[in-house]
């Protein structure tokens, strides 16, 4: 089985490739499962040496438009065994706003392209969308309920939401004709990620953990009583290998589906980190408001029902300290 991950390079498809490595096999749909005999990662970026050392590895580094402009048919990212495509790869939210050719070219031209060279293949393979909470936004005109569930109108605010959910709809309308098995996936706010900060606009609900156990100051542009939903690396890997895995039947409606989420507050956030790594280092967050950020992210649910997803076997993270605590497992901090 050949398997594609747009993004590759990036944190979650890399931290994909090697869980789907490590198990070996893959069920496509309810399937008995497959041997995994090449993992594509198609990144601006190239993997890390170690990744690449494994010989089921293959990376394509390009414009993922760019890529697909240069070999429409059956090109290097989708080959003729391609049988499964994670679409990971996207600008993020503050990048969408400051630059909006760009969310255009890079979330809604290139998720079109993607689409099309799988339709070419003419075998259906099935593709992976990587959505996002970002697709509910409040409004005067249209509030958010208390409660988002499955069936709630998606409602975003902003650029990079409006393009994740056109991504969804044109995942499902190809889906619906056959020319993919379209599985959308509406990710939350994964807490912690390790490396820099991006461009997202909730980036610092990772920085503001990462950094000071770095023993670097960090700042958190929101109040502390601010609702999110966060969840951990390795729950947003689970849901998006569960979306291969799942039956047609246990699957459901070609609409999205939302991935379980902790509700918790940056203030509670704070309150873990000094509970798991002691006050001195707690104390390294500065609590400096931004009105622009704070304006994108209060706009987000922070309560999620993800009924559909916990027909599927999909919980969300117990608590924050457990998230520190798998962070403090793969990730090294300052002595």
């Amino acid at each position: 089985m050949n398997i594609v991950i747009t993004g590759g390079a990036g944190f979650l498809g890399l931290r994909l490739a090697r869980e789907l490595l490590q198990q070996g096999t893959l069920s496509l749909a309810g399937s008995p499962a497959q041997a995994i005999t090449r993992v594509t990662l198609v990144d601006r970026a190239a993997p890390p040496a170690e990744l690449m050392a494994d010989h089921r590895v293959r990376a394509i580094e390009g414009d993922l438009n760019a890529l697909l402009e240069a070999a429409p048919d059956a090109g290097p990212v989708v080959a003729r065994d391609t049988a499964v495509v994670f679409h990971l790869a996207a600008a993020v939210s503050g990048e969408c706003e400051a630059d909006f050719d760009l969310g255009m070219r890079s979330n809604l031209d290139a998720t079109r392209a993607l689409l099309e060279a799988c339709r070419r293949l003419g075998s259906s393979p099935t593709l992976v969308f990587a959505s996002s909470l970002a697709v509910f936004g409040n409004s005067p005109q249209q509030p958010l309920p208390a409660v988002i569930e499955d069936t709630t109108l998606p409602t975003p605010q902003n650029s990079y939401g409006i393009q994740k959910f056109i991504g969804e709809q044109l995942v499902a309308d190809y889906a619906r004709k056959g020319f993919i098995r379209g599985r959308n996936v509406r990710l939350m706010t994964v807490s912690v990620r390790p490396g820099k900060p991006n461009g997202a606009a909730s980036s610092f609900l990772s920085g503001m953990i990462r950094e000071p156990l770095a023993g670097v100051r960090a700042v958190c542009p929101v109040a502390p009583d601010t609702p999110v939903a966060l969840s951990s690396p390795s729950r947003t890997i689970r849901g998006l290998i569960r979306a291969v895995e799942a039956s047609d039947a246990d699957w459901g409606a070609r609409t999205a589906i939302n991935l379980p989420a902790l509700k918790t507050t940056p203030g509670d956030m704070a309150a873990a980190l000094e509970r798991m790594a002691g006050r001195e280092v707690a104390a390294l967050i500065d609590w400096t408001p931004d009105a622009a950020i704070a304006n994108i992210v209060t706009n987000w649910p922070a309560h999620i029902d993800a009924a559909r997803a916990r027909r599927l076997g999909l919980l969300p993270d117990d608590n924050f300290d457990a998230i520190i605590a798998e962070y403090l497992e793969v990730t090294p901090t300052r002595s």
